[in-house]
C-alpha cells in the first residue's frame, strides 16, 4: 500500500494529471487480474487486488480536489476504456492455435478463461461506484464550503465521506456479481467483510496523501505564477 500510495504522489508530482490516468489505467488492468486471487491476510479470506483498486479512489479524489470534477471523471473514462479493451484483448488470445514448442497457453487459458465474468463485473461496479464517489466528493465538498465559507477546510470529511461510502457500494455489488454461484454464502460474506475493512483502512490511510498532493499542486502553482 506505502508503495501503490507513493506511486500515485510521484506520478502526480513529476507528470501531473496525465501521470495520474496512466497509473488509474495500469491500475484498473492490474486489480482486475489480482483479483482472481484468493488470499487470506489478518485472519480474513479477501482478493489480492483490493488494495491496488483502492488506488483508482484516490486518484480520482486527488483529480477531484485538484484538477476538478471533469478531470476526475475523465479518469473514470479511461478506466473504463482500458477494462473494455483488456476484456476484448485477453479473449482473443484464447482463440489462437498454440505452436508445438508453446509452454504458455495452457497456463492463459486456465487463468483468461475465468475472466470475462470478474472483468465484466468489475466494469459495471467500477462504472457506478467511481462516478458516484466523484459525485458524492463534490457533494460533500459543496456542503461544508457552505457550511464554513472555507473552501480549503474539511478534506479529510470530503475525501473519507464519498471514499467509504461508494466503497460499501462497491464492495457489494461486485461480492454479488462476482463471486454469486463460485462461492458458498458464508466465504461471500466473508469476502464482503474483509474487502470493507480492508478498505476502511486504506480510505483512512489515503487522508494524509490526498492533503500531500494538495500541496504539491498549490506548490507547483505558485512556482508556474512565479
Amino acid at each position: 500500500m506505502v508503495f501503490i500510495f507513493s506511486m500515485a504522489l510521484i506520478s502526480y508530482r513529476s507528470f501531473g494529471k496525465t501521470g495520474l490516468y496512466c497509473l488509474s489505467a495500469i491500475a484498473t488492468i492490474l486489480a482486475n487480474i489480482e483479483v482472481l486471487l484468493l488470499i487470506n491476510a489478518f485472519g480474513m479470506e479477501q482478493t489480492l487486488g483490493n488494495v491496488l483498486f483502492a488506488v483508482t479512489f484516490l486518484i480520482t479524489d486527488i483529480l477531484s480536489e485538484c484538477e476538478g470534477k471533469k478531470e476526475a471523471n475523465k479518469a473514470v473514462w479511461i478506466g473504463m476504456f482500458t477494462s473494455l479493451f483488456f476484456l476484448l484483448l485477453s479473449q482473443s488470445w484464447l482463440l489462437y492455435m498454440p505452436a508445438e514448442g508453446d509452454w504458455a497457453m495452457g497456463a492463459i487459458r486456465e487463468i483468461f478463461s475465468s475472466t470475462p465474468r470478474m472483468l465484466i463485473s468489475s466494469f459495471i461496479v467500477y462504472a457506478v461506484s467511481q462516478m458516484f464517489d466523484v459525485w458524492l466528493y463534490h457533494k460533500w465538498w459543496a456542503f461544508t464550503e457552505r457550511k464554513t465559507g472555507d473552501r480549503r477546510r474539511f478534506l479529510w470529511l470530503r475525501n473519507n465521506g464519498s471514499t467509504l461510502v461508494s466503497q460499501l457500494l462497491n464492495t457489494l455489488l461486485f461480492t454479488l456479481f462476482a463471486f454469486y454461484g463460485t462461492y458458498d454464502v458464508g466465504t461471500l460474506v466473508s469476502i464482503f467483510v474483509s474487502s470493507y475493512v480492508i478498505y476502511i483502512f486504506t480510505s483512512l490511510l489515503d487522508t494524509p496523501v490526498l492533503y500531500l498532493a494538495r500541496k504539491l499542486h498549490e506548490k507547483a502553482a505558485r512556482e508556474k505564477r512565479a
